[in-house]
């Protein structure tokens, strides 16, 4: 199964390389922006965008209530299985 982290673009590190810092849930990771810049959005553009990451890849752009959404569901599912856990 594939899943996608939301995150926020927070810093772009290195603009010919593509690699930007994404908050993810208070984490800062660098990622891969190759897949969601061209010449309409290029990288310097990207700050402030929300991502889905998978595997240090920036799969696509989503808005933000779509990763809050999510986020909020991933909490959830992290809270069920803690009390399956237990």
């Amino acid at each position: 199964m594939c899943l996608g982290i939301p995150g926020q673009i927070v810093e772009i590190s290195d603009v010919n390389h593509k690699l930007a810092i994404v908050n993810v849930g208070g984490v800062k990771r660098q990622v891969n922006i190759s897949c969601i810049v061209d010449e309409q959005h290029p990288p310097e553009a990207c700050i402030g965008d929300w991502v889905l990451v998978h595997v240090g890849f920036a799969m696509n752009r989503i808005n933000e209530a779509e990763a809050a959404e999510t986020l909020q569901l991933l909490q959830e599912l992290a809270a069920a299985q803690a009390e399956v856990s237990a």
